[in-house]
């Protein structure tokens, strides 16, 4: 994608200081940038680079004030991160396939009774079974599974090997990264008399609502009864498993490897880092941050709490807790001693 500074400019509702005619082709980090590609800074502590950096164009805040000469053209808004994905988004679309009118490969295998909307593409060896729906501008890459009664909104782009199991629901403008399953069959089965396993039939299914993301290899489980849900705006990142009838909040992100058991509700706004595990049926309130490889046994209710530890616990206390911690090989030194004195 070829674009020059005056065209970023007017994109960004920006201010522009130098070059309007300076062109770029790619974006990259500020320390690596090269001629051709444009940077970014919205952070002081990289502000050094902006005066050895080889980018052709930099975004920076309006407010910035360089203390050296600045080599490369820059274009100066109101909210650098928010400019930046915008930019990356224009250059994913022109370099990742978006669709460019319907079209169907001869290789895709789409039951007569399934229906494809205007302005999608289907890419070779997809699958698309009887009665699923799938809406318009969506773009569904190569071996991609979607199973009986399936509806896809519109906007979507669902990235090879995804499986969408029958009967579940994605939303407009979702995005599901290579190899997610949706609607495989949750943990659920009765121990017999022999200690044997019964398996449960799941027969519910998986909704996710608008604007949801959904990472590489994440696994979201289809509900015994009902369904499992990802509310809108919900982001949720690569290697998570969400099991059956458990709700996720609206615009709530969920780090790489965190586990959700079955029937947990996470509200809405909810942070969660890497490899937190959740147990079952507990409920998390709006607004909660949890710090990475915490793990939740027993339900929060007080709003936007921020939490640390396994089993968690507020995350000031953690901190505190973990400084006595480090210094308990002293103490018992300590301790010893003024027994034996």
């Amino acid at each position: 994608m070829k674009v020059t500074a005056a065209q970023l400019a007017q994109l960004l509702n920006g201010s522009l200081d130098g070059d309007p005619n300076a062109t770029v082709y790619r974006p990259a980090r500020i320390e690596e940038a090269v001629e051709g590609d444009f940077a970014f800074l919205d952070n002081v502590k990289y502000e050094s680079y902006a005066y050895a950096t080889k980018a052709s164009i930099l975004l920076v805040h309006r407010s910035f004030q360089p203390s050296q000469p600045v080599r490369c053209t820059l274009i100066r808004v109101d909210d650098v991160r928010s400019s930046l994905a915008l930019l990356l988004q224009k250059f994913d679309g022109a370099n990742n396939g978006s669709s460019n009118g319907t079209s169907v490969s001869g290789e895709a295998a789409i039951h007569q009774l399934a229906k494809i909307g205007l302005n999608t593409s289907v890419g070779a060896f997809v699958v698309i079974e009887e009665g699923a729906v799938i809406g318009n501008n969506c773009v569904i890459y190569p071996q991609v599974y979607i199973g009986r009664n399936a509806r896809i909104g519109d906007n979507c782009r669902i990235y090879p090997g995804v499986r969408i199991h029958f009967d579940c629901v994605v939303g407009d403008n979702c995005v599901l990264h290579a190899n997610a399953v949706i609607g495989a069959d949750g943990f659920g089965f009765a121990q017999q008399e022999d200690k044997t396993w019964k398996k449960i039939p799941q027969v519910g299914n998986v909704v996710l609502e608008n604007n949801v993301e959904v990472g590489a290899c994440t696994c979201i489980d289809r509900a015994a009864l009902g369904s499992t849900i990802i509310r809108q705006g919900a982001k949720l990142d690569n290697l998570i498993h969400v099991a059956h009838n458990v709700e996720v909040g609206k615009n709530t992100a969920l780090a790489a490897q965190v586990g959700v058991a079955g029937s947990t509700h996470i509200g809405d706004n909810v942070q969660v880092g890497g490899q937190v595990g959740f147990a079952g049926h507990i409920s998390i309130a709006d607004g909660t941050r949890i710090q990475a490889q915490s793990g939740l046994a027993s339900s929060i209710s007080e709003p936007n709490t921020a939490l640390f530890g396994s089993p968690a616990i507020g995350y000031k206390d953690f901190i505190r807790a973990h400084i006595v911690f480090k210094q308990l090989p002293e103490l018992q030194r300590k301790l010893i001693q003024l027994e034996k004195n």
